[in-house]
C-alpha cells in the first residue's frame, strides 16, 4: 500500500464550511499552532483573500500579522493559500502587477503552497497565475481539478484539463476537488487514473466533503487505488457535515486497510480536543456524518444557500412554490453553461431560478452579478451559454452599464490613489476593502497571543457585566476559585 500524507483544512476550509468562515481569530488559532505543527501534516490549508477579509471585517484582525505569527509558531508545515488566479478579496479580475504584488507579500509573511482555482477550468488562466506565483517566490503551486456533475465535466474533460496545467513547469502537484461532496467512490475509481496518467509524476491529492455522506467512502477509495499521495482532512469538530472527513476516523481507517500514513496520532488527539472545547465555548456548531441525499446529485445547491431561499420563499407567501425553484435551478444552470456550484455561483444561479419562477416570465429579471457572468467578467465559461437566454439576459439598459463599467485600476493608478508611502501590506487592503474596516482593524493593535476556551464563558460574562454599572458587587466561585466584584474592583481568591 501507498505510503499516504494528511493535509488539514480546519483552519479555513473547515471554518468556512462549518462555521461560515467567521469562528476563527488569530489568538484562537495561534494557540493550537504549535501541536498543530507537530502532527505531521503535509500541509494546512490555512487562509485565501476572503479569509483574509473575513479577519479584517469581523475580527479587525490583521491578516498579513496572522500569517507570520502562525507561520513562525508552525515553521515545520507549509501554509497553504487558495487563490481564483487574478483575484484578491474582490470578485473582478485584478491587475496582473497587482496580484504580484499580492502573491510577493504571502510568500514574504509565511505562505509556502498555493493553490490554483479557476470556476471555469480554464488553463491559460491557471498557468497565468502559477507564473506569477512562482514569479514572486518559491511556493509550492498545486492545480486544482474542481469536481462537479453535468454533461461536460467527464473523466476525459478532467484528464485533458490535467494534461494541458502539467504541461506548466510552474504547477508542481494537483488535487481532486470536491466542494459539493458529489464525487462518488466508483467515480473516483474510474476519474483518478486517468488524472494520473495525464500528469505523470507530479502528486495527487484528494480533496472530498463529506456533504451527501460520500467524502470519506471516496477518499478511501482514491487512496486504495495506489496513486494519491495526499487525503485532506478536518480535525475533530472541524470534520465532516458539510466539510472533509474526519482526521481521526479517517488516520485510523487508512492505517486498517494497510496504508502508511505519516501523522502523530497522540498529538492529533490533543489538537482535536482543543477544537472541541472552543466550539463548546463559542457554542459553534459541529460536523456529523451526513446521510445520503441523491437529490443533491441532480440540483448541487448548498445548504446555506437552500435555507436562504426557503425564508425568502416563505416571506413573499409562496413556500409552496420551493420545489419548482430546485427544479428550475438545474434548467438554469444548464443555460448558463454548468458553472460550478460553488460561492459565488449556487447563489447566483439559483436566485436567478427564483425570479424565473416568481416573475412574470424567464429572465424579465436578471442580477448584476448574472450580467457580469454572462459577459465573462467571471471568466471564461466552461460550456457555451444557451445563446436564446444570452441575448434575453444582454437585452436591457443595465447591461450596457455594466459594459461600460471601468476594469480594475492598474497598479500604478492604485498608487496615485494611495500614495507611495503606503505600506504595501496595508495598501493591498484598502485597495479591495472599505477604508473604515482597515482603519478599524489598525486602531485595534496587534492580536492577543493568547487564548483559553476554559475560560470563554467566565469572559463573556466578566464582558457583560461591565457594561452593567448597576451590578457592583457580585462573587463568583467555582471550586477553589473566587472571583468578587465590589463597586467595580475586581478581587480574585
Amino acid at each position: 500500500m501507498a505510503e499516504i500524507s494528511l493535509v488539514d483544512v480546519s483552519i479555513r476550509d473547515g471554518n468556512q464550511s462549518l462555521w461560515g468562515a467567521t469562528g476563527l481569530n488569530t489568538a484562537q488559532i495561534l494557540n493550537i499552532a504549535g501541536a498543530m505543527d507537530r502532527v505531521g501534516f503535509s500541509a494546512i490549508d490555512f487562509t485565501s483573500s476572503t479569509t483574509m477579509a473575513v479577519a479584517v471585517r469581523y475580527f479587525r484582525n490583521d491578516p498579513w500579522e496572522r500569517i507570520r505569527r502562525m507561520h513562525a509558531a508552525m515553521p515545520n508545515t507549509p501554509l497553504q493559500f487558495i487563490t481564483t488566479g487574478l483575484r484578491f478579496i474582490a470578485w473582478q479580475q485584478a491587475d496582473p502587477d497587482f496580484m504580484a504584488l499580492a502573491y510577493r507579500h504571502l510568500q514574504r509573511a509565511g505562505i509556502g503552497k498555493f493553490i490554483i482555482l479557476d470556476p471555469m477550468h480554464d488553463a491559460d488562466a491557471v498557468i497565468e497565475a502559477a507564473r506569477l506565483v512562482k514569479r514572486e517566490g518559491g511556493a509550492q503551486v498545486m492545480g486544482a481539478l474542481t469536481f462537479t456533475l453535468s454533461a461536460i465535466h467527464t473523466d476525459q474533460f478532467y484528464a485533458d484539463f490535467a494534461r494541458r496545467l502539467a504541461t506548466c513547469p510552474d504547477i508542481d502537484c494537483f488535487y481532486l476537488k470536491d466542494p459539493g461532496g458529489l464525487m462518488s467512490p466508483e467515480r473516483v475509481r474510474s476519474l483518478a487514473p486517468l488524472v494520473k496518467a495525464a500528469i505523470g509524476n507530479k502528486p495527487l491529492e484528494i480533496h472530498a466533503h463529506c456533504t451527501i455522506g460520500y467524502g470519506g467512502l471516496t477518499s478511501l477509495a482514491a487512496a486504495d487505488l495506489g496513486i494519491i499521495d495526499a487525503v485532506h482532512v478536518g480535525i475533530g469538530p472541524l470534520g465532516d457535515g458539510s466539510s472533509l472527513p474526519e482526521a481521526g476516523r479517517m488516520l485510523a481507517n487508512l492505517r486498517a486497510a494497510g496504508h502508511t500514513v505519516r501523522a502523530d496520532e497522540a498529538m492529533l488527539a490533543k489538537v482535536s480536543d482543543y477544537w472541541w472545547r472552543l466550539a463548546r465555548a463559542q457554542g459553534l456548531p459541529v460536523g456529523t456524518p451526513q446521510s445520503f441525499d441523491a437529490s443533491f446529485l441532480r440540483h448541487q445547491i448548498a445548504g446555506g444557500v437552500m435555507t436562504t431561499t426557503r425564508r425568502q420563499l416563505a416571506e413573499l407567501g409562496l413556500e409552496h412554490r420551493f420545489d419548482e425553484v430546485v427544479l428550475e435551478t438545474e434548467r438554469v444552470r444548464a443555460e448558463l453553461g454548468y458553472p460550478i456550484m460553488v460561492t459565488p455561483f449556487p447563489q447566483m444561479v439559483m436566485s436567478q431560478a427564483l425570479y424565473n419562477v416568481i416573475g412574470a416570465r424567464r429572465y424579465a429579471q436578471v442580477s448584476d452579478e448574472i450580467l457580469r457572468y454572462v459577459m465573462g467578467k467571471f471568466g471564461r465559461p466552461t460550456s457555451p451559454l444557451d445563446p436564446a437566454v444570452e441575448a434575453a439576459i444582454l437585452d436591457r439598459p443595465r447591461a450596457a452599464e455594466i459594459a461600460a463599467e471601468p476594469p480594475f485600476p492598474t497598479l500604478a493608478e492604485l498608487r496615485r490613489k494611495w500614495g507611495h508611502a503606503m505600506p504595501d501590506e496595508e495598501f493591498l487592503l484598502r485597495a479591495v476593502m472599505p477604508s473604515d474596516q482597515i482603519d478599524a482593524m489598525i486602531a485595534a493593535g496587534p492580536s492577543p497571543a493568547h487564548y483559553n476556551p476554559d475560560a470563554a464563558a467566565i469572559m463573556r460574562l466578566l464582558k457583560e457585566l461591565a457594561a452593567r454599572p448597576a451590578a457592583r458587587d457580585i462573587v463568583i466561585e467555582s471550586g477553589s476559585t473566587r472571583l468578587a466584584l465590589h463597586g467595580g474592583a475586581h478581587v480574585a481568591g
